[in-house]
């Protein structure tokens, strides 16, 4: 999206973009139009753009994360890698694993769930991590390779209700994380 400095965006231009994304068809090659440009943002260009190439095995046609992704992984393996020790899954009324606490998280996976909500697969719902998002910080930490132009491609945003002009959040560096991790 254009920038109008390097501290706001252009509010109104994103929510045209979102406005002209809906497709009910949901077809390939995604793309849509705002202001007379085409804007691609299909799996491969996402890739393309972010520098992030699929990269299979010889006769594999899935990720090493999507594949563990739609596997069920085991809670206990997860909260393992993901939690402080003795921290796991809050359990649920019939105590199946439900959520992992962001507070309980190691600080790689609290700071990769932070930069997930924020540009791999937006949430406002930034406290605890469901198991989905468990697998995807999961994933990340232990370096799986992913198609991350297929995971964002999948992430249908929110058009927020604001201002023509916002502040861009604070970058995610070194002092966000001791302060917020």
């Amino acid at each position: 999206m254009t920038r109008q400095s390097d501290n706001h965006i252009d509010v109104a231009l994103v929510k045209k973009f979102y406005a002209n994304l809906y497709d009910p068809e949901d077809k390939s090659p995604r793309q849509c139009r705002v202001r007379g440009k085409l804007i691609k943002f299909g799996v491969a260009t996402l890739n393309e753009f972010l520098e992030t190439p699929v990269v299979l095995e010889p006769g594999e046609r899935y990720s090493t994360y999507s594949k563990f992704y739609h596997t069920h992984s085991d809670p206990q393996k997860l909260a393992s890698k993901l939690c402080i020790l003795g921290q796991g899954f809050v359990l649920n009324t019939e105590g199946a694993p439900w959520k992992l606490l962001r507070k309980d998280l190691i600080t790689l996976a609290q700071t990769w769930s932070v930069l997930s909500y924020s540009n791999l697969a937006p949430t406002s719902h930034t406290l605890n991590l469901n198991m989905d998002k468990a697998r995807l910080i999961y994933g990340l930490v232990m370096k799986m390779g992913m198609d991350v132009g297929s995971i964002m491609s999948i992430t249908k945003g929110v058009i927020p209700n604001s201002l023509t002009f916002e502040s861009l959040s604070s970058a995610i560096n070194l002092a966000y994380i001791r302060k917020n991790c």
